[in-house]
C-alpha cells in the first residue's frame, strides 16, 4: 500500500504542474480587467473634453505617437538602449548581492564584515549618489549601469540572506551526521532551501531595475527611454511622455512574468498548493 501511495504522489505532482503551464485566457482576462476597464474610462473622458490634452494625453493619441515614434526608429532605438543598460546592472547587481548573501549568511565573521554597511548603504536615497557618480566614473554608461546595479542588489542580498538563515536546522544536523562536506551541505540543502527566497528577491530587484533605469538616464544621457521623455517635457509633449512611462510599465510586467515562469520552472518540486478555489 505504501508503494502504491508513493507511486502516486510524484505522478500528481506532474499532473498538476503541467496544468500550470497551459494558458488560462479567463484568467488572464480577468486578472486584468481593471487595467482595460480604467483605460477605456481615461478615453472616454478624453473624448468627452473633460481631460485637457495637453495636461493628459488620451490613449488613442499615446497609440498614435508610440506608432509614430516606431516608423521613425525614435522608439526601437532608444528602446534597446536602455534594455542594455537595464540588463547589464541587473546582471551585476544580482552577481554582487548573490556573492554578499552568501558571505554574510553562511558565516558570523561574514555577517560582521558586511551586513552592516548594507543596511547602512540602502537607506541611502539614489538620487543623493548622482553626483558623486559622475565625478567618480564620468557621464559615460559606467555610471548608468551602476545606478541600476546598486538598487537591484540589495532586494537580492536581504532575500537570500533571510533564505539562508532561514533553513531548518535539523536539515543541518542530519547533514553532519551522515558526513556531508560543507561544500555538499550549502549544495544540496543551503541553496536549494534557499531559492524561493532568491527568485522572491530577483522579482523584487527587476522592478527596481526599472525604477533605477529612470533616474539613470535622465542624468546626462543623450539617448534612451529617459533621455526620450526629458527632450519630451521641454516640448511639453506628454503624449511621449505617456509612452515612455507606458514602455517602462510594459517592461516592468512583461520581466516579472519570465521571473515567475522561472519561478515555476524552478520550484515544480513543491507542487501546487490549493486554499479553497485559489492556487498558490
Amino acid at each position: 500500500m505504501a508503494e502504491l501511495v508513493s507511486d502516486f504522489i510524484p505522478e500528481r505532482t506532474t499532473v498538476a504542474a503541467r496544468r500550470s503551464w497551459r494558458p488560462d485566457l479567463f484568467g488572464f482576462f480577468r486578472r486584468y480587467l481593471s487595467v482595460i476597464l480604467l483605460v477605456v474610462a481615461w478615453q472616454v473622458s478624453a473624448s468627452l473634453g473633460w481631460i485637457s490634452p495637453r495636461l493628459l494625453a488620451s490613449p488613442v493619441q499615446i497609440a498614435h505617437t508610440a506608432w509614430d515614434l516606431t516608423r521613425d526608429h525614435t522608439l526601437p532605438t532608444n528602446l534597446l538602449v536602455s534594455l542594455g543598460r537595464a540588463a547589464a546592472g541587473l546582471a551585476l547587481g544580482i552577481a554582487v548581492g548573490v556573492s554578499l548573501a552568501l558571505v554574510s549568511g553562511l558565516s558570523r565573521a561574514g555577517e560582521d564584515i558586511v551586513d552592516a554597511p548594507m543596511q547602512m548603504l540602502r537607506t541611502l536615497p539614489s538620487l543623493a549618489l548622482v553626483p558623486l557618480f559622475i565625478l567618480w566614473f564620468g557621464i559615460g554608461e559606467l555610471p548608468k549601469v551602476l545606478l541600476v546595479a546598486l538598487g537591484v542588489k540589495f532586494p537580492v542580498y536581504l532575500n537570500l540572506y533571510k533564505g539562508i538563515r532561514g533553513i531548518d536546522p535539523k536539515l543541518l544536523e542530519v547533514a553532519q551526521t551522515i558526513g556531508l562536506s560543507r561544500w555538499k551541505t550549502i549544495k544540496e540543502i543551503i541553496l536549494p532551501g534557499a531559492l524561493p527566497d532568491l527568485l522572491v528577491g530577483i522579482r523584487f530587484a527587476v522592478g527596481i531595475s526599472w525604477l533605477m533605469l529612470v533616474v539613470a538616464e535622465q542624468v546626462n544621457a543623450d539617448s534612451g527611454i529617459g533621455h526620450m521623455m526629458m527632450d519630451a517635457e521641454d516640448f511639453l509633449r506628454t503624449d511621449i511622455i505617456l509612452v515612455g512611462l507606458a514602455v517602462y510599465a510594459i517592461l516592468g510586467l512583461l520581466s516579472d512574468q519570465l521571473v515567475r515562469l522561472a519561478e515555476n520552472k524552478l520550484l515544480v518540486w513543491r507542487g501546487t498548493r490549493r486554499v479553497g478555489k485559489a492556487s498558490i
